[in-house]
């Protein structure tokens, strides 16, 4: 008795101390490989920048098919609740999956292209129209500087007697100029052929990445199968698990994310619009759309849009640009205190501090788009956190208040 029990106690023993060393080499190779990618970080850099240029249209793709797959849910949910997503084999009025999934894209494409049309018939006509109310006003300020010049010159007949004595060595400013030309054209050249291939190579990763967005979009529910089996393969049950509801809290906190910041920014450049037309403001319906539009970059993208209006304001009137700012101010107010918090803070379950935080980070370390990821993302790890400290309270017994 005693002898199989040391047994089995030997056996624990040994099974235990292969799973030990098991983590200890993970753990020493992780260190050494740390270790060597911090001391050659260049090598490392160039790397990920080859490996970024060779997947980067797949990145996008996916970054357009996740907000496209916003859209296009609601549709499905709409207009094919029984289909929707889930594999039955007959959808409401007899429609198969697969051709629900093909009209809903389709009408996504559609609605898009809709508002893209829409915004480009309000704003090019108001645009050129602000553009050549800005050439009459260079033109007349032209005008003028050439009136006061001529007072000047009549007032300072000595600048006069100076330009006309000034002697220009026409010959030589004449070589100047070819020996110019002749070096530039080599240059212009280069430069335009390193333009068309940047061009020809944008064009052809938006293409790639257009064509991939739309297969996960028409794949994503098989797409979605494979990776939970490779999960499940891979990991731990428990790891797999874990894994699969940060994806779904990640999923379900972004796609809550993109609405929210599309309508607070429907709502916004709705206010600009009214405000300016009850107020008489010209350009109402162009500034409203710009701002609108502009509103999509967390925190800071109205003011872009206020910029951009206060200078075609100023084109037509200076009064009217400062009443355009004042206005702008009390509506940022309103939309800060009142719509953002409620809107599209209360969709991605994150306090308005860590909303402010978030923006300032992302947007220090990637800009625009950082903006845009680092809410949703701050959003995801600050319920993870919560829900740890939770958890760590309760196992302690303790309530904090």
């Amino acid at each position: 008795m005693a002898n199989a029990a040391s047994g089995a106690a030997g056996r624990m023993y040994m099974e235990l101390s292969k799973t030990t060393m098991k983590r200890i080499m993970l753990l020493i190779t992780f260190t050494v490989l740390l270790l060597v990618g911090v001391q050659r970080m260049d090598v490392v850099l160039g790397a990920l920048g080859f490996l970024w240029g060779i997947l980067s249209p797949m990145f996008v793709g996916a970054a357009l098919a996740f907000v496209l797959n916003v859209p296009m849910s609601a549709l499905e949910r709409r207009l094919f609740p029984r289909t929707g997503g889930k594999k039955t084999k007959k959808g409401k009025k007899g429609v198969s999956p697969a051709l629900a999934r093909a009209v809903c894209l389709l009408l996504t494409f559609l609605l898009l292209a809709l508002v893209i049309l829409l915004l480009v018939l309000v704003v090019v006509p108001q645009l050129a129209e602000s553009i050549a109310s800005l050439g009459g006003y260079v033109a007349a300020a032209a005008g003028r500087f050439a009136a006061w010049a001529e007072k000047q010159f009549a007032a300072y007949p000595e600048i006069t007697s100076r330009l006309e004595n000034l002697s220009i060595n026409w010959a030589e400013l004449a070589k100047n100029l070819w020996d110019f030309l002749t070096t530039g054209v080599g240059s212009v050249v280069s430069t335009t052929i390193s333009a068309t291939m940047r061009v020809f190579s944008a064009i052809s990763a938006g293409f790639i990445s257009f064509i991939f967005a739309i297969y996960l979009l028409l794949q994503k529910e098989k797409l979605g199968l494979q990776c939970r089996k490779a999960l499940y393969a891979l990991l731990p049950k428990r790891g797999a698990d874990e894994t699969i509801r940060v994806c779904s809290l990640s999923h379900k906190v972004f796609s809550s994310f993109i609405t929210g910041q599309c309508v607070e920014a429907v709502i916004l450049g709705a206010m600009f619009f009214v405000s300016m037309t009850i107020l008489r403001i010209p350009y109402a319906l162009l500034v409203g759309c710009l701002i609108a539009v502009t509103a999509l970059i967390p925190i800071v993208g109205a003011f872009i849009g206020c910029i951009v209006g206060a200078f075609l304001l100023l084109m037509v009137s200076p009064m009217q640009a400062l009443f355009f700012v004042v206005l702008f101010l009390i509506l940022q107010q309103v939309e800060g205190n009142l719509i953002y918090p409620h809107v599209v803070g209360s969709s991605v379950g994150l306090p308005s501090i860590w909303v402010l935080v978030a923006v300032s980070v992302g947007g220090s370390l990637m800009g625009i788009a950082g903006m845009l990821v680092f809410i949703p993302l701050t959003s995801v790890l600050y319920a993870l956190f919560r829900e740890f400290v939770y958890q760590r309270l309760q196992a302690k017994g303790l309530q904090v208040k």
